[in-house]
């Protein structure tokens, strides 16, 4: 049986993030954004509303909900400014969830407990400023040593790099096999900010989300526990691409909201505004762009509905997932700029929030994996060369009531 009904969960999910993004993002975003200013205090007031914890099992501290409210709430979220977005796409999809999954008890009690509750907060350090997309390519390396590893590298285009608690960083822990290219010398650790040669610093001067801290941190000589690698030693590049599937989906689901924001702004200006005598929403051409936001919004919200109802049952996703982090991202892209159309001159302006949409939809088709490697997967899996295996620890299927 198909059932495209949300249950009563879902949709308190989907009030409760449309109502925080109407009280505490939108009217204060234009001011944010043009001034390149995150606000701190927005942590303090998700963590309130258990938004940071919203798919974390309760015996964790979070909100005990499944995967479909994680993307209820991105997708909400985003439609408010795709600042905020980002934080659960890093706090929960990059981080808490590899914790809930790859880590032991000890390390779940430890970091997984206080970034459910919203009092610390979690981020992710892979990217570096030689390597992105090219995972393999990353130069940080943990030497070990007698109870310890010793980090140093630089991560960069780091999301919540100056307010973050913890990162879960990757580095080579095996250099011989760093320089053949061998992603099984990669491990996982996580980095507490108070450790002695962390630094981190604000990247200034984005296209987008210039409400939002992006940045880098520093590794000089860093002495990290043992008991802070997150799963085995050489399953670092595992573990990392199963984040990247989780923030996939979190970005899928956020780029439909963008969508949906600019297809709502297009149609109450296409209400209001008159040229040649007549509401522009009677011009053919401006129903069309309105059209094409309106089947991108559909066809994106049903491709990260399919991927998080994969998730809460405990069934391979990457597929599904990276297909709607793909046509969503390129939909929200298309809606923007079709948005900034719609508005003509007034589009060209911050008085309108079409140019920051605008600005915002780029990003999404870069991080997280870009448009192009999207469809490389695509083409791989449809041709067979790619086929998921499946890992050691697999996202934990939705159990209620836990």
């Amino acid at each position: 049986m198909i059932d495209f009904t949300w249950t009563e969960e879902h949709k308190a999910v989907f009030k409760l993030v449309q109502d925080f993004g109407k009280k505490e993002i939108i009217p204060f975003i234009r001011e944010r954004d043009r001034k390149e200013q995150f606000d701190p205090s927005i942590l303090k007031k998700l963590g309130e509303a258990d938004i940071l914890g919203i798919c974390i099992p309760s015996q964790y501290g979070g909100a005990g909900l499944d995967y479909i409210s994680l993307g209820i709430a991105c997708q909400e979220l985003e439609y408010a400014d795709t600042s905020l977005r980002v934080i659960l796409s890093v706090h929960i999809g990059l981080a808490s969830l590899a914790y809930l999954t790859w880590g032991n008890e000890a390390q779940k009690q430890k970091y997984l407990v206080p970034q459910a509750k919203g009092e610390k907060i979690g981020s992710f350090g892979l990217t570096e400023p030689n390597a992105g997309s090219d995972v393999v390519g990353i130069q940080a390396t943990a030497d070990k040593k007698e109870g310890f590893y010793v980090l140093n590298g630089e991560k960069m285009w780091i999301s919540l790099a100056d307010v973050a608690d913890n990162f879960l960083c990757f580095a080579w822990t095996d250099r011989k096999k760093r320089d053949k290219r061998d992603h099984t010398g990669l491990s996982a650790f996580i980095v507490e900010r108070t450790f002695k040669g962390v630094k981190t610093g604000t990247i200034h001067g984005k296209l987008g989300v210039r409400a939002g801290n992006t940045g880098y941190i520093s590794l000089s000589d860093v002495e990290v526990p043992q008991e802070n690698m997150l799963g085995q030693e050489s399953e670092g590049f595992k573990i990392a691409m199963f984040c990247l599937d989780q923030g996939r989906y979190t970005v899928a689901a956020g780029a439909t909201g963008l969508t949906k924001a600019c297809l709502d702004a297009s149609v109450n200006y296409s209400k209001t505004r008159k040229t040649f005598n007549t509401f522009i929403g009677e011009h053919q051409l401006v129903k069309e762009m309105i059209a094409f936001m309106v089947s991108g919004f559909e066809a994106s919200q049903l491709l990260w509905l399919r991927a998080g109802w994969l998730k809460n049952q405990g069934l391979p996703n990457s597929k599904e997932t990276a297909l709607a982090k793909w046509f969503a991202c390129d939909a929200a892209e298309k809606a923007a700029a079709d948005a900034v159309q719609v508005f003509g001159s007034y589009g060209f302006s911050d008085e309108y929030p079409v140019e920051r949409f605008y600005r915002n939809s780029k990003g999404s088709s870069i991080y997280e994996g870009t448009r192009e490697i999207q469809k490389l997967l695509q083409a791989d899996y449809a041709l067979g060369y790619k086929v998921d295996k499946g890992t050691r620890c697999p996202l934990p299927k939705y159990q209620p009531g836990l």
